[in-house]
């Protein structure tokens, strides 16, 4: 009788390694990513510092060949979602990914007068929206510009295109993209000032918050190494006083 083949233990660990690479990039890929959130642009909803999990395959672009595998499902109104900036103009890197809500899917028409927006000739309720400046006028405001007017802050590209999707005062959501903005939506930079998201470059939902950390409101500008220590030994000294318990773990809406 001949003994049952026994695997070394470096062998074995070396599997267990594999795999575990494998399905972190699985993972990583396809299912959730972790991201943080840097600006304000998506407040009260979304804060800076706030810590979320992303899932990837619900908003993902669709692959014929996981369509059947993961739960994929269309992109409404209403939704948040994460995605790359689809632009090489403007005041941010092409491809850093960005955070809005969807105000507008493939055939919409939006209107916006004095902050309220219309869709389809419908106002929309957003109790989601927070106005940092409730007494001014700001630009986007208003949208499309009245008479095709300059719209402030809005990219060389987008100021070129934009006219062609107005018809009759209204902007029209082409087929493939969709209208997202902020919902702070004074301190946000969104579709009304670069354009449409191509659904190719929404990657995902953001599920949960696992962790929020009070953070200053220009750290993502500082990026030098002695900035990161110094962010670094405020997250060790202040963990427990700046952590905001009562938004860990919530589901984001």
């Amino acid at each position: 009788m001949t003994e049952g083949y026994k695997k070394s233990p470096t062998r074995d660990t070396l599997e267990s390694l594999v795999v575990t690479v494998i399905l972190a990039i699985f993972g990583t890929t396809f299912v959730l990513q972790a991201f943080k959130i840097p600006t304000g642009s998506m407040e009260n909803t979304l804060l800076i510092g706030d810590h979320l999990l992303v899932n990837k395959f619900e908003f993902a672009f669709p692959r014929p060949w996981l369509a059947k595998v993961l739960p994929y499902r269309e992109i409404r109104r209403g939704d948040i979602v994460v995605f790359k900036y689809p632009s090489t103009e403007g005041q941010t890197e092409p491809g850093e990914h960005f955070v809005k809500r969807v105000i507008g899917v493939p055939g919409d028409r939006i209107r916006i007068f004095h902050r309220q927006v219309f869709v389809n000739g419908q106002l929309q309720s957003e109790p989601f929206v927070r106005h940092a400046y409730p007494d001014q006028l700001r630009p986007g405001d208003d949208f499309p510009p009245p008479d095709n007017d300059y719209l402030s802050g809005a990219t060389p590209e987008w100021t070129a295109d934009m006219s062609g999707y107005i018809h009759d005062g209204e902007l029209v959501v082409p087929p493939g993209h969709f209208f997202a903005m902020g919902d702070n939506r004074e301190q946000s930079w969104d579709s009304r000032f670069w354009g449409f998201v191509p659904r190719e470059l929404i990657s995902g939902r953001p599920l949960l918050i696992y962790w929020s950390f009070e953070t200053a409101r220009d750290e993502y500008t500082h990026n030098s190494f002695s900035d990161r220590i110094g962010q670094t030994a405020d997250l060790v000294i202040h963990f427990f006083t700046k952590t905001r318990w009562r938004r860990t773990f919530g589901l984001v809406r």
